[in-house]
């Protein structure tokens, strides 16, 4: 561990950096309408944080014939639609924290299940160079709430996973980056993070900066039963 810690921060992107779950909700609803479904606001939530192929399975379910890869495209181009219109919803704060972490030389990396088009599509809207690495939805074999994608991002920044800090919206990511080992902070927003592990919740990124996220690291490492990432398979169950 650097005495710089955290080395890297890790960032989920639809509901953490941006708020595009309106965006996936927009999505969703018309499609699962167009065959003589309903789609509820219940339904829509339970799939904040989950991977899309699960996503597009649950939509399978709703009466959506379609192969999962052909719910999957539609949904990205239907919310790639929808940026091109409205540009980044950044989440307060986010941008911010963000130009901030890049200013201190602090790396940073997009962990997100969205599809790798989507994901850098988002990134070519930032204002700045954002990202060192960038792992997407088709990037893993095994999704969030596996471990895997931010073990992955911290492989490719060539740090140690104990040694970055993980954002998350929703319990999936937060499962993901609590089983990687990563100090693991979730700023809610469609759906309540409490009782999940995180190392801290704050109920907004607006104010935060660099020296927040050190500290929050600092803190957690003097716990004495800092985790360790782990292999083995998470809790799935939202």
């Amino acid at each position: 561990m650097t005495s710089s810690a955290p080395a890297a921060v890790l960032w989920d992107m639809d509901g953490t950096l941006v708020d595009t779950e309106p965006f996936w909700m927009a999505a969703e609803t018309p499609l699962v309408e167009r065959f003589g479904g309903t789609w509820s606001h219940e339904q829509a939530l339970g799939m904040v944080g989950l991977a899309l192929e699960d996503s597009a399975r649950l939509l399978q379910n709703a009466g959506v014939p379609w192969g999962v890869d052909e719910i999957i495209a539609y949904l990205t181009d239907e919310v790639l639609r929808q940026l091109s219109v409205v540009g980044v919803p950044f989440r307060p704060g986010a941008r911010e924290l963000l130009a901030d972490l890049r200013a201190n030389g602090v790396k940073t990396a997009l962990v997100t299940m969205s599809m790798r088009r989507m994901a850098l599509s988002v990134t070519e809207l930032i204002d700045f160079p954002a990202f060192d690495v960038v792992v997407a939805g088709d990037d893993v074999e095994r999704p969030k709430p596996y471990p895997d994608p931010y073990l992955q991002a911290c492989a490719a920044l060539g740090v140690d996973v104990a040694d970055a800090v993980a954002i998350e919206d929703s319990p999936n990511g937060l499962r993901s980056a609590l089983a990687s080992g990563a100090v693991s902070l979730g700023v809610p927003l469609m759906v309540p993070l409490d009782g999940l592990g995180a190392d801290a919740l704050w109920p907004t990124l607006e104010g935060r900066t660099t020296a927040d996220l050190r500290a929050l690291h600092a803190s957690r490492r003097e716990t004495p039963a800092f985790p360790t990432a782990s292999t083995t398979t998470p809790q799935e169950t939202r």
